[in-house]
Formats: structure tokens, C-alpha cells, sequence
């Protein structure tokens, strides 16, 4: 029997938080050492989906991907994605967070799940959801005193007083989903309701100037929001092409790309063929 499925003992185990690294596989209930292996592909890129979305939704200052919790000297553990706990300072986090997620797949051991959601839950965790890997794909929701909830494909989640979007649950694990949940997050930091919007106020702005540039300038003034929101910073020559861009497609290309592209010359190299490949965003009211 692997270290994984020996469930934690009532005795204390003799390890604590203080002795484990960062990326050390293990986490630690009650002082007991449990094994936790590197994640899946599927595992992964879904985890890389869900942390996108959750992580940029307007409401949420702090998030982070497999984040050491040790709210007690015994105790190490680290939701796939944590929401609402995450400082930016070293060492583990020493609160839990407000919402938890964790991707169950192939191998999942159901009863050490189940005790760290408990450990979570008594620590202060308020939501925890398991998105299921395996079979028909669902998110359980899990609350303190409450049955569980599973939505499936087609629905949303919503976590009140944590989130302010709702999030469909095809955007916890499917890539062109969670951009597209992303980029409204996005756009919603900077004020706007989606891309529609962003496209109205420079209608407004060009019937009040008298002048069709009005939407350029909103959809530039969109996509240095979402850039600065991304943290990334265009070079003197990036700016001027953007400055210079009078298209409209294309800046519109520049701000759903501005989403998810991991630098300024990766958004402005977005090709219209992969623009269109992407499911649009709708307005929601």
C-alpha cells in the first residue's frame, strides 16, 4: 500500500510544517506524512484553466496554484487552486482559503479527500469545489452543513462574497471556456461588460467628438487595461503600432488575445484564423 492511502491516524504524527520545503510531495494531516505525486497532463492543463479564471475575476485579490496551508504546526495542505489566502511573502500560508478547488482523476484517493476538505472546512474554508477528471465531466459543490451540490456542464457556479462572476463549469477544465470566462473578468476590472461594451463606448465617444475614432480609442484604451492588468508592458515600438492601428478587427483580435498571451508581442502577432477559433464573448446582463 503507497503512503498515500494510509489515512491520517487520531495519534499526532511526528512531522510538522516547519521540516517540509516547497515542492516537497508531501502534505501533512495531524502530523502524518501524506504522499502527493506530481499532477497528470489532463490534471494540469485543467488546473492551469481553473487557476486563469478564478485568479483574474474582479472580486478576488489573491489567488495561487497549489499553495502550502499550514494553519497549524501539524498541519500542511495544498488545494490545487486557492483562493482568497495568498500573500505575496515566502513561506506557507497560515489562513485557509475562503474557496478551495481540487481535480479529482484517475488515482483519486476519495477518503483523504474527503479529510482535507474536512481540515479545510474547520480552518475557515467556506466553498470547496472537486471537479471530476473522470467520466462525465461535473463539479461537486462542497459547503460546511450543507448537501452536496453537482453541476454539470451548461451551468454556472457562483461563490457569493467571494467571486463576482459566476463561472461556467466547462471553465474549471476547457481552455477556449476559461478565455473566454477570462477575458469578461478582464474586462470587468477595467470597467467594462464584455467586448460589445467596449465597442458602444467608443460609439458614444465618437457621436459626442463627431468622429469615427472614437471606437479605436476605446478598444485601445480596453487592451492597455488588460495588459496592465496581466502585467504586461508594451515596448515604445508596441505602443506606436497600437497607437497607429486603426482596424477595428484587429484590435479586437489584440484585446481577447491580451487574455491569456504571455507577452506584447504575442498579442500583437494574433492571427484572425485564431481569433475566430475562439468562441465570441455574449453580454450578460
Amino acid at each position: 500500500m503507497s503512503p498515500r492511502h494510509v489515512r491520517p491516524m487520531a495519534a499526532p504524527g511526528p512531522f510538522t510544517a516547519d521540516q517540509l520545503r516547497s515542492k516537497d510531495p508531501y502534505e501533512l494531516s495531524n502530523g502524518h506524512a501524506i504522499f502527493t505525486p506530481p499532477t497528470g497532463q489532463r490534471g494540469g492543463s485543467s488546473n492551469r484553466a481553473g487557476g486563469q479564471v478564478l485568479g483574474t475575476d474582479p472580486k478576488v485579490e489573491s489567488a495561487g496554484i497549489d499553495v502550502g496551508v499550514s494553519t497549524g504546526p501539524k498541519e500542511l495542505r495544498a488545494p490545487d487552486i486557492s483562493v482568497g489566502n495568498v500573500k505575496d511573502e515566502p513561506g506557507w500560508a497560515t489562513t485557509a482559503p475562503l474557496l478551495a478547488v481540487e481535480y479529482a482523476d484517475v488515482g483519486q484517493n476519495e477518503d483523504d479527500l474527503h479529510t482535507k476538505m474536512q481540515e479545510l472546512f474547520a480552518a475557515g474554508t467556506r466553498i470547496f469545489w472537486v471537479v471530476r477528471l473522470v467520466g462525465p465531466r461535473c463539479v461537486e459543490v462542497h459547503e460546511p452543513k450543507k448537501p452536496i451540490r453537482v453541476a454539470l456542464p451548461g451551468e454556472l457556479l457562483t461563490a457569493p462574497g467571494i467571486l463576482a462572476n459566476p463561472v461556467p463549469v466547462e471553465a474549471l477544465y476547457d481552455r477556449d471556456a476559461a478565455d473566454v470566462a477570462t477575458l469578461k473578468n478582464l474586462l470587468n476590472r477595467q470597467g467594462y461588460e464584455d467586448l460589445d461594451a467596449v465597442l458602444e463606448t467608443g460609439r458614444e465617444e465618437g457621436r459626442e467628438e463627431g468622429r469615427e475614432e472614437g471606437r479605436e480609442e476605446g478598444l485601445r484604451d480596453a487592451l492597455s487595461g488588460v495588459l496592465a492588468a496581466r502585467g504586461l508592458e508594451p515596448t515604445e515600438a508596441q505602443r506606436a503600432r497600437i497607437a497607429h492601428e486603426k482596424d477595428l478587427h484587429t484590435l479586437s483580435r489584440w484585446v481577447t488575445a491580451a487574455a491569456t498571451a504571455t507577452s506584447c508581442a504575442a498579442v500583437l502577432a494574433t492571427r484572425e484564423s485564431e481569433s475566430e477559433s475562439r468562441p465570441k464573448t455574449t453580454r450578460r446582463k
